[in-house]
């Protein structure tokens, strides 16, 4: 089919690759603009417009879909279909309307729970026993569209949204690609999500990420692993120089069953097990502020923190 794709960060590329292996002709690919990044804060196209440019294909990086240029532009494609992923817009009737076939999207939840913004995070830090991908047709609605398709993933007690993402990242790609030769081939079909069940993914704010040792270990567990590697929930160490920002990357809950008698926020042993409001957390990978990050055992190395430290 002649197709345009729309997506911005990591998550999305796999699946314009899997589109251009399959043979579709990719009119034009829609990116964000490119932002600051990096330690000198140069402006750098995304990873979806790199990746495009170094396969030749043109690139538009609209400041706003809206615009009734960008409008235009976008329906004098002649497109058979559009396919969005973390394209990081909303897209006016006008702009779903103009492909022949539709806009197709590919979210990382499974709907209707986890819609909107940060699907692989708030299911983690939910505690949700499994996530997955799917594709379904593009409507005005916040991600209320028909699914065509679905891909399960179960969520195990280390994953974190790192791993998460890079595990569906490819499935979800994979479940596109399928997705897309059912529509071209007319043998789609789609089903209505449920109008039970639903939930919103909002944004990730600032004050989420730094852990409170007051609540239940459970959760400091799935928030330290939810927000892993971004933003990263973090707490502070007393250290020679005054207090340090840390940031914990992976940790394991540890029902320590009345054992510990901690206050929460204490260190219990030498190898980071901290008590929490119920139970107890051992960080197993951790970075400190201006350094990379590293497993437990090396972090200790350089900046031990002893049994009976409290954390703030």
């Amino acid at each position: 089919m002649r197709i345009a794709f729309l997506g911005t960060p990591d998550f999305a590329v796999p699946t314009l690759a899997a589109l251009i292996e399959d043979g579709h002709d990719v009119a034009c690919v829609y990116s964000q603009p490119p932002a600051p990044r990096g330690r000198g804060q140069a402006l750098r196209p995304s990873p979806v417009h790199a990746f495009a440019e170094r396969h030749g294909l043109t690139v538009r990086t609209p400041v706003s879909m809206k615009a009734p240029e960008e409008i235009a532009a976008f329906a004098a494609l002649d497109l058979d279909a559009a396919v969005v992923v973390a394209f990081g817009q909303i897209l006016t009737a006008d702009v779903l309307n103009a492909p022949r076939l539709g806009c197709f999207n590919l979210h990382a939840s499974l709907l209707p729970r986890w819609r909107g913004a940060a699907p692989i995070q708030r299911a983690l830090m939910a505690g949700d026993a499994q996530t997955g991908a799917e594709v379904m047709r593009m409507t005005e609605g916040l991600d209320e569209g028909p699914v065509l398709a679905t891909t399960t993933l179960r969520i195990g007690p280390l994953d974190t949204a790192g791993t998460l993402h890079d595990r569906l990242a490819p499935a979800g790609a994979a479940l596109m690609a399928q997705t897309m030769r059912q529509v071209a081939a007319g043998t789609a079909r789609e089903t209505p999500q449920p109008a039970e069940g639903v939930t919103y993914a909002r944004k990730i704010r600032p004050k989420e990420a730094r852990i409170r040792w007051d609540r239940p270990g459970q959760a400091v567990d799935l928030q330290i692993r939810g927000l892993s590697p971004f933003p990263g929930a973090w707490f502070t160490a007393p250290s020679d120089k005054g207090s340090v920002r840390v940031k914990a990357l992976l940790c394991r809950f540890e029902d320590t069953d009345g054992d510990a008698d901690g206050a929460p926020g204490e260190v219990l042993d030498d190898d980071l097990l901290i008590a929490c409001g119920g139970g107890a957390v051992r960080i197993l990978r951790a970075q400190r502020e201006g350094r990379a990050a590293q497993d437990a055992a090396d972090f200790l190395r350089g900046f031990p923190v002893r049994a009976g430290t409290v954390l703030g």
